[in-house]
């Protein structure tokens, strides 16, 4: 047959819970209990409030920048219950903080690093969590080789999550990584936190394909469109993307159609750019409402409950602040002791001097004595 199709595909999209807090029991099976849903709306609430906060610490000079996680909260709680904290690994982007917290990370580090102290960055031993990446697409490398190191060493039981955005599958990092997880068929599962704008520019400008789950076609990896409002839909669609992985299924890809409610960070203005009609059209959408909306439903949650809630996480965010900024500063030598298991010669050097061996210092060490006393006579 000289001319026939070789390859079809489709993407599905799934949601479980719509924007009325209307569950489809059907596809809601084996997947998430009353108090599941309650523990997750509480990580979500708590979260908002730290955005709330942290959004005041910048305002007041008190920070340098901070990208809210306002809006795409559920992605972050529903994922990261679908893995299993301390054995799977958690490579992040910056709008995940719920994610992290869940999975050991200690709030008041989230503070530390976005106040300028990179020991934010240096998590407590077993909390498997690679630092924060603002640099875009770059850290989808590194969730690959972490995945692929656990096929090597045959750890079938462990996985590795890997969040980012629309605007990070234009990179090519993005696609080398999902290249290679293809081909050595690591356990990794991709999430995609699609909120239509790469800072101040469209999805429809950056890309021209309907979904951004299609892309993962070309690496013939499984592929799923989510409503990521949905903590149900999130959940399920990460809860079978782990199964495969630690199945030998290999990577899976999920794109989480969701929105950020606030700024891109507190550098930025959406206001330029966004159309305040499409913002009230997504606060509409917001997960937290429409979660609390399921849970009243069912009755396991009022307006007591709220109250509780409200408290609770303005306690835990004071608590969570107070740490940061009490936190004794850092000493010269620490700057160079995180970079290295074993420090190098002209780095011990430097960090007990204080002073550095660089060529503009000592010409003489690469050689150039000579020419450097010719140019001084």
């Amino acid at each position: 047959m000289p001319h026939h199709t070789v390859y079809e595909a489709k993407i599905e999209h799934l949601q479980i819970l719509d924007e009325d807090g209307k569950l489809d029991k059907k596809l809601a099976k084996d997947t998430l209990s009353d108090d599941q849903v309650v523990y997750l709306y509480e990580q979500m609430r708590v979260c908002r409030e730290l955005d709330e906060i942290a959004f005041k610490l910048q305002r007041s000079g008190r920070m340098g920048t901070y990208p809210q996680n306002k809006g795409q909260e559920a992605n972050a709680v529903g994922s990261a219950l679908a893995m299993v904290k301390g054995n799977d690994w958690v490579v992040p982007s910056y709008r995940e903080n719920a994610a992290l917290f869940m999975h050991g990370m200690p709030m008041h580090y989230v503070i530390q690093y976005w106040m300028g102290d990179e020991r934010g960055s240096k998590f407590p031993e077993g909390v498997n969590i690679t630092p924060l990446s603002v640099p875009i697409g770059t850290h989808m490398l590194h969730a690959t080789g972490i995945a692929w190191s656990m096929k090597a060493r045959k750890e079938a039981d462990r996985a590795v999550i890997t969040y980012f955005g629309d605007g990070a599958t234009s990179e090519g990092d993005f696609h080398n990584a999902m290249n290679f997880a293809s081909v050595m068929q690591v356990p990794c599962v991709f999430y995609c936190q699609n909120n239509s704008w790469a800072i101040s520019l469209p999805r429809e400008q950056q890309m021209n394909s309907a979904t951004v789950a299609q892309k993962a076609l070309a690496y013939d990896m499984p592929t799923i469109q989510v409503d990521g409002n949905d903590i149900f839909a999130v959940y399920k669609a990460t809860q079978d993307a782990r199964k495969r992985a630690i199945q030998g299924g290999g990577p899976s890809f999920i794109e989480g159609v969701t929105y950020r409610l606030a700024d891109h960070t507190t550098a930025d203005d959406a206001r330029r750019y966004r159309d305040q009609a499409e913002v009230d059209a997504w606060l509409e959408k917001d997960p937290l409402i429409r979660t609390r909306k399921y849970m009243e439903s069912v009755g396991v949650w009022d307006d007591k409950k709220q109250e509780e809630l409200e408290n609770r996480a303005k306690t835990i965010v004071k608590e969570v602040v107070d740490a940061a900024i009490s936190v004794s500063a850092p000493t010269s030598s620490e700057f160079f002791d995180d970079m290295y298991a074993e420090l190098p010669e002209d780095l011990r050097r430097q960090r007990d001097t204080m002073r550095t061996s660089s060529i503009g210092r000592d010409p003489s060490q690469i050689g150039l004595k000579a020419q450097h006393a010719e140019i001084k006579g």
